[in-house]
């Protein structure tokens, strides 16, 4: 009986030790939580669903509508389970969605984030919880850069650097002072910050070149032509001439337009307009004589993000930084162009 005994217990102690390491363990051969130590990916089974919450800033825009489409589209062709939420440009329904996600587990968190601070503490949270955060479209302030693991997007700063040039160049030889409206973007955005930075580098050192105005219009047609009806009226009132119109995104320029022509003018004419993104109904504009350059914003970015979110399953490695190709686009462009816009 003592042999039996001693027996079964060796047996006992065998199988517990096997079981101990086929968990991981603190097992030299690793598993899950020795991964998220060193601060890695576990590649996700091949016959597991990949599933990714991405928290999208808002439907502010035809640009942003294509943005969104063209993810949730990428997303299904993909195989990719999508979680998808829609701040309405808030910054607290982002930050409320991207906990929502963590709690729900998912492989990886995408978003395009409203402003660029006060993301540091959720993104932690993501870390925390072993989750990778991918940054569309628009970058954080955030120091800590090891709280995302990459950004896919547009050089904002060159996009402004590239509407400057074109502007530089159209009235190298007009003589006099060259006042410039402007329509902010979102104030506190990558975008708004970046374009306004961009564009008064390349300006700044023309003698010439003025902003006499500039106030947000929040990336919407409404407010874009708000503004510009309150600019308009300054500018009658103040008895000074506006020669150039620099617009943040299309809906704000064509809001803009809307506004200029009930007053009586001739947009593209009687004043120049620069606009970003490149939506069709911005080229039509531009067809049409009413917008004179458009510098483009590619929002068709869904391929790259799930190849990305891919990639970061697999346990590969991906640049901390991913451009989107654009282009410039002056207004003897634009019968071309126009019907090769998909957006």
């Amino acid at each position: 009986m003592k042999m039996k005994w001693k027996s079964g217990a060796a047996v006992l102690m065998m199988a517990s030790m096997l079981l101990t390491a086929a968990c991981g363990g603190n097992a030299t051969t690793g598993g899950a939580k020795d991964t998220a130590a060193k601060g890695g990916d576990t590649p996700k089974p091949a016959d597991k669903k990949i599933v990714l919450g991405f928290a999208q800033v808002g439907a502010e825009s035809g640009w942003r509508t294509a943005n969104t489409k063209s993810i949730q589209d990428s997303a299904k062709e993909a195989g990719i389970e999508l979680k998808f939420s829609d701040a309405q440009q808030k910054q607290e329904n982002q930050i409320k969605a991207i906990r929502s996600y963590i709690a729900q587990k998912v492989d990886v968190i995408a978003f395009s984030p409203v402003v660029e601070s006060g993301w540091d503490t959720v993104l932690k949270e993501a870390k925390d919880a072993n989750i990778p955060v991918v940054l569309t479209d628009r970058a954080v302030d955030s120091k800590d850069t090891s709280l995302y693991r990459t950004f896919l997007g547009s050089d904002f700063v060159e996009e402004g650097r590239n509407a400057g040039k074109w502007l530089l160049e159209k009235v190298k030889d007009q003589k006099g002072p060259v006042n410039i409206v402007e329509l902010q973007g979102t104030t506190g955005s990558a975008p708004a910050i970046d374009r306004k930075k961009g564009f008064e580098e390349v300006i700044k050192d023309n003698a010439n070149l003025k902003i006499v105005k500039s106030q947000t219009g929040d990336f919407t047609r409404a407010k874009g032509k708000e503004v510009m009806e309150a600019f308009i009226k300054s500018a009658k009132a103040e008895n000074t001439k506006m020669d150039v119109l620099y617009a943040h995104n299309d809906d704000m320029a064509l809001g803009a337009i809307q506004a200029l022509e009930e007053a009586g003018m001739k947009p593209g004419k009687d004043i120049l307009i620069i606009s970003m993104d490149g939506t069709k109904d911005a080229f039509q504009a531009m067809k049409d004589g009413k917008i004179n350059v458009i510098i483009e914003c590619n929002p068709l970015m869904g391929p790259q993000v799930m190849q990305i979110v891919k990639d970061i399953v697999a346990g590969k490695e991906v640049p901390k930084r991913i451009l989107t190709k654009e282009g410039v686009f002056p207004q003897e462009t634009a019968a071309k162009e126009l019907p090769n816009r998909q957006y």
